[in-house]
């Protein structure tokens, strides 16, 4: 079965949960595990065996019945299952706080992302630096999505423009945004969005404490 079609057929949250079982596997390779259960897996993430096995299984199958997996194979399997296992350009428009910050993030590299390019509108950032790039305005956006080949986008700039951004990049040949701006986009297929809404994730903790309370 072709990849993309698979992938239509995989609910969202196993997909999800492939980046946690990734994460933890990564940490046991550098702890110098050999081999790992369903359940000791499961049980690192709050999950069940059966759980883990499930999610696993619409992807292939990993490891033998009461011998569990080779860590540094599935880890491997996960990596290219999730793209991981090559680099992935990336890049950002929005170079406010949080586009500042998410510039600087260490992280990208070890989880197979590149940021190659970082876009802005404001005459007062244009130019200036963010760690090893140069702020350019969003007009060159368009241009450097071609030549290189970008498939994936940071959405940091404020929600009165989000949309508008988000169209752009659309046209220009970006197929995946992570947005941080509040609001839901309104996009065409085959354009995926994530959407990071802070004050509404903390919004929903405090929730959760106040029922405790």
């Amino acid at each position: 079965m072709e990849k993309s079609r698979m992938t239509k057929s995989i609910p969202a949250p196993a997909v999800r949960r492939l980046t946690l079982y990734l994460q933890h596997l990564e940490e046991l390779l550098a702890r110098g595990a050999g081999r790992i259960s369903s359940r000791e897996l499961a049980e690192s993430l709050q999950l069940t065996g059966a759980q883990v096995r499930r999610d696993l299984a619409y992807f292939g199958q990993f490891g033998r019945r009461g011998v569990g997996y080779e860590a540094a194979s599935l880890a491997g399997n996960l990596r290219e299952i999730l793209g991981a296992d090559k680099t992935q350009s990336i890049i950002l428009v929005g170079a406010g706080d949080l586009g500042r910050a998410l510039a600087r993030y260490r992280g990208f590299p070890q989880r197979g992302f590149k940021l190659v390019a970082a876009f802005d509108v404001s005459p007062k950032k244009i130019g200036k630096k963010i760690g090893s790039l140069t702020i350019q305005h969003i007009r060159e956006m368009p241009a450097i999505v071609k030549r290189d080949n970008i498939r994936l986008a940071l959405l940091t700039t404020p929600a009165t423009v989000a949309q508008e951004v988000a169209d752009q990049l659309d046209l220009a040949g970006v197929r995946g945004i992570l947005s941080f701006a509040p609001g839901v986009l309104q996009t065409s297929k085959p354009l995926a969005v994530g959407q990071v809404d802070l004050a509404s994730n903390l919004q929903q903790l405090a929730f959760s404490i106040a029922s405790e309370e």
